[in-house]
């Protein structure tokens, strides 16, 4: 594999609205993320990746861009976002933003010039169709959030545009080569301020199964998900191929894909050897447990199934490339609270998730707040919760016959408002985050949970995963941790996940990921304990003793 210098690297998202209020205002803002660079480098991150700061009237919390040239007001000006940049490569940190191709904001001006003139130049940016009321839809695709993928165009009643996320994120169509000029362009000179790359939103669905047709439904609305569709598309790898050729290849650019639906036959070229993306997220622990009829009916995955979707998912690209390894992200529930047995908070199983997760191959990514235990909120109200899809989930769970109580605790598990709640940094009045009301509610336990109680703390979770990244990027262990192979170790025995990374050293992490004692036969001697959550290590002779939550790293004999 051709060496590239990203693959040492730990990245961290920062969701700038939750991160950091400089302002008083209630809301994160750049001069906020800027104010905080010494802490990203005392923790050990590379690589920053944030969530959009373009201009936008947050309907979707800034995955509706109205302008991708310029730097939303609520999170200052291009001339901070500038000062980011160099300010953060001085920490030895490249900035990485979001880049949303899929879809606009309907106040982009080029969806207002395709309302003004639908037969113009611009109305071939979107997915415009003559249309007349009692007439079928030209698909009956859902949209993520809920209804038909189709909805009138503005100032018009015989016409109608294809949105496959909410009403007010219009597609762009990336069949017209003059919308693809316009975006290549547009990502260059983003590169060009020296960004480090983009972690790329939604990018399966710029290729759309056309002409649009039907599909049999998939819940009693008569729509169908529109997976379905994107299951038998065909061509988005020579728009990927343009894409890369035009912008990312030239300037070396880490590039990290949101990439669902992939035909498992095309992960070589989307992540392999010249591949189009650096690295993609590996999101097979996510779906687990999930049921496209509602977050109502979905259940959260075992101990055993998170073990195998992971080595799954190692064996999968273990000869092709990299997949970025997360634990959660600004579209999840916090991860400590999903795959930990229900009320299981320790820090002792916190540690645990995190290092069987971060140690795999590939690049571990950090969400904010992941590195000191954030958890989901348990006292969540209706009026509190802010996503558009949440609020959709709700509506979906009454129609299906659940008691409003019952919808409510889905959603308190489920949406991703649980990951958008304001950083603890401290256990003062607005936890850090903000001298004024913070936009979202902070999690009540922000007084009890917080970076300033765990700062310096040697048991705490915030120490254990600087030590994860020290040990991830030591002179001694970083060939072995980074380039070297996924093993499975006794991946039959229940709840304990065991693998060997192997490379210039052989290491071993064993998590016991249950509530419970068990002993795990070791392959081969012990040469050295490198990291252990606990303070106990009991070892009896080829066995050792695990207790409960416990995770181990040992470099074994050779």
């Amino acid at each position: 594999m051709e060496r590239k210098w990203w693959h040492g690297k730990t990245a961290y998202q920062i969701y700038p609205k939750s991160f950091c209020d400089s302002d008083g205002d209630g809301i994160g803002d750049l001069q906020g993320i800027i104010s905080k660079l010494d802490y990203l480098q005392e923790l050990g991150v590379e690589i920053v990746w944030l969530s959009p700061v373009y201009r936008s009237p947050l309907v979707d919390q800034g995955y509706d861009i109205s302008d991708y040239y310029s730097i939303d007001p609520r999170f200052g000006s291009m001339a901070d976002m500038d000062e980011l940049i160099a300010r953060a490569q001085e920490h030895g940190i490249s900035i990485v933003m979001d880049l949303v191709v899929n879809h606009c904001s309907d106040e982009h001006e080029w969806f207002r010039r395709a309302c003004q003139n639908p037969e113009g130049p611009y109305g071939r940016f979107f997915y415009i169709r003559d249309w007349h009321e009692g007439e079928p839809l030209p698909c009956n695709w859902r949209s993520y959030f809920g209804g038909p993928c189709w909805d009138l165009l503005p100032g018009h009643t015989d016409k109608i545009y294809f949105h496959a996320f909410h009403k007010r994120q219009p597609d762009l169509n990336w069949e017209n080569p003059a919308l693809r000029q316009e975006i290549y362009k547009m990502i260059n000179w983003w590169l060009q301020k020296g960004l480090g790359g983009f972690r790329i939103d939604a990018i399966i669905n710029i290729k759309k199964l056309l002409p649009f047709r039907d599909f049999p439904a998939d819940r009693d609305d008569g729509l169908c998900a529109i997976q379905t569709m994107l299951a038998r598309a065909e061509g988005v790898k020579d728009f990927l191929q343009e894409l890369v050729r035009e912008t990312f290849r030239r300037y070396d650019a880490f590039t990290v894909g949101e990439v669902f639906d992939e035909k498992p036959e095309d992960l070589p070229q989307i992540i392999g050897e010249n591949g189009f993306f650096s690295s993609m997220f590996d999101f097979s622990q996510k779906l687990l447990g999930q049921d496209r009829r509602g977050w109502y009916l979905c259940r959260r995955p075992t101990a055993e199934e998170y073990k195998k979707a992971a080595f799954a998912a190692q064996a999968k690209a273990a000869n092709i490339g990299f997949y970025s390894n997360i634990i959660e992200n600004h579209d999840q529930p916090r991860g400590v609270s999903h795959y930990l047995p229900q009320g299981e908070r320790s820090d002792a199983a916190k540690k645990l998730l995190g290092g069987l997760n971060f140690l795999l191959r590939g690049l571990p990514f950090l969400y904010q707040g992941q590195e000191i235990g954030m958890e989901n909120r348990d006292d969540w109200t209706l009026a509190e919760f802010d996503d558009i899809g949440t609020l959709d989930q709700y509506r979906v769970a009454l129609r299906a016959g659940c008691r409003p109580e019952q919808a409510l605790a889905a959603l308190a598990h489920y949406s991703r408002d649980n990951a958008r709640t304001p950083f603890q940094w401290d256990g003062s009045e607005g936890a850090g985050f903000s001298a004024g009301t913070p936009w979202m509610p902070l999690h009540p336990n922000y007084r009890q949970l917080n970076l300033a109680g765990q700062r310096g703390r040697p048991d705490s979770v915030y120490e254990f995963y600087r030590r994860l990244i020290a040990l991830r990027r030591s002179p001694d262990y970083a060939e072995t941790l980074v380039y070297g192979e996924t093993l499975p170790w006794l991946s039959e025995q229940h709840n304990l996940m065991a693998y060997l990374r192997r490379g210039e050293r052989t290491l071993l992490v064993a998590g016991n990921f249950q509530a419970e004692e068990q002993d795990m036969l070791l392959p081969g001697p012990v040469r050295a304990l490198l990291l252990n959550n606990l303070e106990s290590f009991s070892q009896n002779g080829e066995s050792v003793h695990l207790l409960p939550w416990q995770l181990l790293v040992l470099e074994l004999e050779e």
